[in-house]
């Protein structure tokens, strides 16, 4: 299992930087390349799960001079965010292959994909902390270009504003990671597990994490991020960037280190206001693209929250949260893409009526939304409704009580979205559905936004796993 945890993360690292150099002969082979090294990455994540479900944890280690070293480890957290992330991405390659190919720049656009899953998993599965900034800032770099895609003054002024964002947290969060080494001797997390660090590594650290997950007040580079190419915005909004900052919370101070209990209050908290600030932006907002980004950072409040209580119930919740937001917002997102492209606009109040032209996108869309919504029998209910169960459990009702609020925020801007964009009056285009790849990835990520609410036990299961480690 060494070499398969080696695998899982050096194709798509190394691989990314092998497509410029297929593409500058055959595009269409670079581009089955760059899903390949997703595909790559997502296999090797499924053949470490039945390992990590029997109990053991592949790991491999290297021992560096000065007593220094570095490592990779897979365990149900790592499993459960590779699975997620990769399985997402590779659905967004796919939608790729019809919407990018009208562009330039599409060299460099699949080297940042890949590259940027690369990261990813190296994220999840590195055990030792100056390793996790390393994949950190090479994801901040992925976001930077991608976002500035189409290298208009706006998309490239909104990229810096992304980047400088996320690299200056990414900072602060390096400051309280040597404040941990002061204390502790060393960066491997699986050394420090149980070790009590100061309040100000935490506050400094969970400052990165929040930039990286959007969450208010530090939130708004990603609705700007809209400017860039709907798989783009799925892949960075749904499926991998903004699951980084609270996955490095569970990593951290949930299954690593022992913070102080006043966290587990404050956390919640301004995950709450984070809730409600960003959808009362979404049910006032007209840009099809930045309402469903302002539903991403309410939707990731529900993670946090469920993530930072300290009840296993709200753990649960929270990484099943992860998967089913992943895959349902990440629909939504390019459902999104598959209208721009049609309309070239993003105004609500310009479509409707749309669901004649465009069916299929309709009932994709209308799946993903349910999802989000918490509707019944999809996952997205049974994982929020463990969020607003372990939020009770914990003994914050009146906190269980604003995410309900937030729920019902979510059925009204979404299912206002629906109404006027594809059930409105109709609007006099004459444009319909093309491309069968973007069709095709939409309806998948919509049934599969149904299906796992009939087979929600196996991440159940896995995230319980988490859960019992500690």
């Amino acid at each position: 299992m060494q070499g398969t945890l080696l695998v899982c993360i050096l194709t798509p690292l190394a691989g990314a930087f092998l497509l410029p150099l297929i593409g500058k002969r055959a595009p269409r082979v670079r581009n089955l390349f760059a899903l390949l090294f997703v595909l790559t990455a997502l296999v090797c994540s499924c053949l470490l799960l039945p390992e990590v479900l029997a109990g053991n944890k592949p790991s491999v280690r290297w021992e560096l001079p000065l007593g220094l070293s570095f490592g990779f480890q897979a365990d149900a957290l790592a499993v459960f965010m590779a699975v997620t992330s990769s399985l997402v991405a590779a659905v967004i390659v796919v939608y790729s292959f019809g919407y990018i190919k009208e562009y330039d720049n599409q060299d460099e656009y699949y080297l940042m994909v890949v590259l940027f899953i690369g990261a990813m998993m190296g994220i999840v599965y590195t055990t030792n902390l100056i390793l996790l900034y390393v994949f950190w800032e090479i994801s901040a770099i992925c976001c930077w270009r991608l976002i500035g895609f189409y290298r208009d003054d706006l998309a490239i002024a909104r990229a810096n504003k992304a980047f400088v964002v996320t690299v200056l947290g990414a900072l602060i969060m390096l400051v309280g990671f040597l404040g941990i080494w002061t204390q502790t001797g060393t960066f491997e997390i699986t050394a420090m597990k149980g070790a009590q660090i100061p309040v100000w590594s935490v506050v400094l650290i969970l400052f990165g994490i929040l930039t990286k997950s959007a969450t208010f007040p530090l939130h708004s580079w990603l609705p700007d991020a809209g400017v860039a190419p709907s798989p783009v915005t799925s892949l960075l909004h749904a499926a991998v960037l903004v699951k980084i900052g609270v996955y490095a919370y569970a990593r951290l101070f949930v299954v690593s280190f022992s913070i102080d209990p006043i966290f587990t209050t404050v956390v919640p908290a301004i995950a709450a206001v984070s809730a409600l600030v960003s959808a009362g932006c979404a049910m006032v907002a007209t840009d099809l693209k930045r309402i469903i980004a302002y539903s991403t950072i309410s939707q990731l409040a529900f993670i946090l929250l469920g993530i930072s209580v300290g009840t296993e119930t709200g753990l649960v919740g929270g990484m099943l949260y992860i998967l089913a937001h992943s895959v349902a917002k990440g629909g939504l997102f390019l459902c999104a893409g598959i209208l721009e492209h049609g309309l070239h606009t993003k105004d609500i109040n310009q479509m409707g009526g749309l669901y004649k032209r465009f069916p299929l996108t309709a009932a994709a869309f209308a799946l993903c939304s349910l999802s989000v919504m918490g509707v019944p029998p999809f996952s997205g209910y049974f994982a929020k409704f463990l969020v607003i169960r372990g939020a009770v459990d914990a003994g914050h009702p009146v906190l269980a009580g604003v995410f309900i609020l937030g729920a019902f925020m979510t059925v009204f801007y979404l299912t206002r979205v629906f109404f006027r964009v594809f059930l409105g009056r109709e609007n006099s285009t004459h444009a319909r559905e093309h491309t069968p790849a973007m069709v095709a990835s939409v309806v998948f990520l919509g049934v599969l936004a149904l299906a796992l609410g009939a087979l929600i036990s196996l991440p159940t299961e896995l995230a319980s796993r988490i859960w019992e480690v500690l």
